[in-house]
């Protein structure tokens, strides 16, 4: 195996040959058969052990082996203790994830502090089995399917191609010593199901079964890279960047065969899990959105409005008559004495100094409200206003309204209200410019 192990990192993995790495040592024999490998092949590399204290004292001597292993081969190691229980609760994940999370963490610490490349695991050919099926049963897409990756920017996987069978091959003939984790021998995870149970009967329907699978893994690999080729393709037809965000052109969407998986292959990259809902908003009205961790879609007339989630403070904003100027979410506000209307501008807007009661309130705009727009007689509803003039979800969300005591005097960077105009003979007037961020 050896021979083989050499010539595959030597194709696949030649940073082994020019940096220092770490390498994930539990103690069991996937990683140990690991580290002998590694170290017959003269890959400089530091070990990384985590004592996830699940195991009480057996999770104590794991620890203690993989400190004697590293001491006998001369190999620098480190080692990490976690309340491995106590993160999961306080994270609200299941136990293994928290293992995860932290293992992860800690091995991007190390990799950074002691200038260490990439991080080396001992995942195998059974362990990618495993995680198929895991993905199946959780309907995956197409790239829950095709694996875990041999290289990606922090992990390698040199024994991907190994099955179980070789490794343990390889230990024995070589005497090496493992430890044994107890909670491999229960059924308590679906991991430890599928491994007991799914994967001898589907070894014993088809004994070349492992050696299909890694067929069928290529060829989803081939049939995901089409995919994302056809979505790039369709990205520049579809999305147009704008200072919003992405906007997805939704007639052009419909026109496009398999619109659900095309929308899925656009999006997949987010937060987003409720792909029903998100399909229903091709058809739904404007302003209808679904929001997900960090970003929310906005269905905004014919396009998805792809933007970032902010969760704002509705603040309001006072104005005296001593401010020359107002910093405000989005925009500032810059307040002059003014003696004549010297610019039309809907970026500037003049008032009576004498009609305007101080403070004047800066605010967000909410159901209700009316205005008279300057011009007409009559009085509008703030909704309607932005209705008439095509506002978007993000233009309402972003407008701010000047209030004078409870009347609303101007629609900032808009129209003023007809109430407030100035009138022939006023010379004292109040000069306010929006400048946007």
């Amino acid at each position: 195996m050896f021979d083989a192990f050499l010539n595959h990192i030597s194709n696949n993995f030649p940073i082994l040959f020019k940096s220092r790495v770490l390498l994930a040592v539990s103690g069991g024999i996937d990683s140990v058969v690991l580290l002998h490998l590694l170290k017959k092949a003269d890959v400089d590399f530091a070990i990384a052990h985590c004592n996830f204290s699940l195991r009480g004292k057996e999770s104590d001597q794991d620890a203690k082996f993989v400190e004697e292993l590293a001491r006998a081969l001369n190999v620098p190691i480190y080692i990490q203790k976690f309340n491995t229980k106590a993160f999961a609760l306080e994270n609200k994940v299941s136990t293994q994830m928290a293992a995860r999370e932290l293992r992860y963490a800690w091995f991007m610490e190390l990799c950074a502090e002691h200038n260490l490349s990439h991080t080396i695991t001992a995942h195998h050919a059974q362990d990618d089995l495993e995680t198929f099926l895991i993905n199946i049963s959780r309907a995956s897409g197409i790239e829950g399917l095709t694996g875990m990756t041999e290289n990606s920017d922090f992990i390698l996987r040199p024994l991907l191609p190994y099955s179980r069978d070789q490794i343990a091959a390889y230990a024995e003939q070589h005497a090496i010593n493992w430890r044994e984790d107890s909670s491999n021998s229960t059924d308590n995870y679906l991991r430890n199901h599928l491994r007991h149970h799914a994967i001898p009967a589907l070894n014993e329907a088809s004994p070349d079964f492992l050696t299909q699978f890694k067929k069928t893994q290529t060829y989803l690999h081939e049939s995901a890279t089409l995919l994302e080729d056809y979505t790039a393709f369709l990205f520049s037809k579809i999305v147009t960047q704008s200072f919003k965000g992405y906007e997805l052109n939704i007639p052009q969407l419909l026109e496009v065969p398999n619109t659900k998986l095309v929308l899925y292959q656009l999006l997949k990259g987010f937060e987003f899990t409720d792909w029903d809902t998100i399909y229903d908003l091709l058809a739904a009205q404007s302003g209808k959105k679904v929001i997900a961790g960090k970003h929310r879609l906005i269905r905004d007339r014919d396009v998805l409005l792809l933007t970032e989630h902010k969760v704002e403070v509705q603040e309001d904003f006072k104005v005296t008559r001593k401010d020359s100027l107002i910093n405000i979410p989005g925009l500032t506000l810059i307040i002059d004495e003014a003696s004549q209307l010297d610019i039309k501008d809907n970026n500037v807007a003049f008032f009576d100094s004498d009609q305007l009661e101080f403070p004047l309130t800066v605010r967000k705009w909410k159901e209700g409200d009316i205005f008279y727009p300057y011009g007409m007689h009559g009085k509008k509803k703030i909704s309607k206003y932005f209705k008439d003039n095509k506002f978007s979800t993000l233009d309402k969300e972003s407008a701010w309204l000047l209030c004078s005591g409870e009347y609303i005097i101007w629609i900032v960077g808009e129209r003023t209200d007809n109430r407030y105009k100035i009138k022939s003979g006023t010379t004292k007037l109040v000069k306010f410019t929006v400048i946007y961020d």
